[in-house]
């Protein structure tokens, strides 16, 4: 596997989800590796489910950027139709308004002239296809943990927990929030819990969804109802720890009935089609991004509250802004240079921060039941409601059509 140069790998990647995976094809793609010299080490790799197997709880809302990106790595023309979801309007409303009128701010594709507002995709086909991807590109899977890294002048070095080491130019940690790879670097983070559960699961509404994303905040975090291509909806229900608790222990009826109250019955009433997991929520910031020879993508180096779903469309830029600096760079030689990799790093850390305060400002004002809170947040969401152009600007910076966006993405094809 070494070469004349004595490095196995131009590019090692640590983590095998969807980051991890479209990094390793694009940077084939972008003929920025050889394929062959980029590896992805990872615990374990997502397995196929059969095609008749049912959603899986975790879905990702996915920008126009995002399926550039997908594009240009081979993923998204394999992506299965029933996999994937593409919605046409959203509308946002306060749990004091009603959606469509006062308090409400309603987007739609139309508008803004494109062909939809983005889509819902389920997460584990994603992974499957990224990794499919990968390999059709040449990267070499390696399954082991990550034991020691050793950065040199001229190399990196990671030795695995089956005690290989492995030699190449750049590593990139992609293995999400609890990253090893980080904590091996000594990169620290910063940020805060919200205090809040995030509840998922598959539910059937008396009213079709109507191709449209809802969302209602509450006072206890935001409750979203995204589109499925079979007519259910993907609930994602943000609670405070205490009352997220309570609906954990409901049986299906009750939870059920708790939803549709919760939801305002804007799909009138609820059935659940899947049982409810929940997971916690957090803030959370890398205080670096690069190092010598290494630097960190997607939930490694960031996390943000679901409430935009904007999580995987922030990392999947970090991809896009990595691979857009190391083809300045002239040649894999100078990969792992931090002059190099601080480019990254300043470019995606204020972009990143950026749409973190502001998600974080958001859920802040919109979990306040202050009453006079709740009225400036009514007469907000109205005003900009009447305002054509700031909405527009509002659904093409979520799209990722405008922005500091890398240049390959601001069009179909790269």
């Amino acid at each position: 596997m070494r070469t004349a140069s004595g490095r196995d790998f131009e590019v090692i990647i640590v983590g095998a989800g969807v980051i991890g995976a479209a990094m390793a094809s694009l940077l084939v793609a972008r003929k920025l590796c050889a394929p062959g010299r980029v590896a992805i080490v990872a615990d374990r790799f997502a397995a196929a489910v059969s095609a008749d197997a049912d959603w899986d709880l975790r879905v990702f809302a996915l920008s126009r950027a995002s399926e550039r990106l997908l594009k240009v790595c081979g993923v998204w023309d394999a992506m299965p139709a029933q996999r994937v979801m593409a919605y046409e309007r959203m509308c946002v409303w306060d749990a004091g308004g009603e959606p469509h009128g006062k308090g409400s701010l309603d987007f739609d594709c139309a508008e803004i002239g494109e062909p939809n507002l983005g889509f819902i995709v389920e997460g584990h086909t994603l992974q499957c296809q990224c990794l499919q991807a990968a390999r059709s590109a040449g990267a070499v899977l390696i399954e082991a943990g990550l034991a020691a890294i050793v950065a040199g002048d001229a190399e990196i070095s990671v030795r695995l927990s089956d005690g290989r080491e492995l030699r190449g130019q750049l590593l990139i940690a992609a293995d999400g929030p609890e990253s090893k790879t980080r904590a091996l670097l000594g990169i620290e983070t910063a940020g805060h819990t919200y205090h809040q559960d995030a509840l998922v699961a598959h539910v059937r509404t008396a009213k079709p969804h109507g191709n449209t994303a809802w969302q209602r905040f509450l006072g206890s975090g935001p409750l979203a109802l995204l589109p499925l291509p079979d007519g259910r909806s993907s609930l994602v229900w943000s609670a405070a720890l205490a009352e997220a608790a309570h609906l954990r222990t409901l049986d299906p009826g009750a939870f059920a009935a708790a939803l549709t109250a919760a939801s305002g019955r804007v799909l009138g009433d609820c059935e659940l089609s899947s049982p409810p997991l929940s997971f916690p929520l957090k803030l959370q910031y890398a205080l670096e991004y690069a190092r010598p020879r290494a630097v960190l993508l997607g939930d490694a180096a960031h996390v943000v509250h679901p409430l935009a779903g904007q999580g995987l469309n922030l990392g999947l830029l970090d991809c896009a802004a990595l691979a857009d600096v190391l083809g300045q760079a002239g040649g894999g030689a100078y990969f792992g240079e931090h002059q190099l990799l601080r480019r990254y790093e300043r470019w995606r850390r204020s972009e990143n921060l950026l749409a973190a305060t502001a998600l974080d400002g958001l859920e802040r004002l919109f979990s306040n039941r202050d009453p006079l809170s709740a009225g400036l947040r009514a007469a907000g969401l109205s005003a900009v409601g009447k305002m054509p152009f700031l909405k527009r600007r509002l659904a093409q910076r979520a799209l990722g059509l405008i922005g500091d966006v890398p240049a390959f993405l601001k069009a179909d094809r790269a």
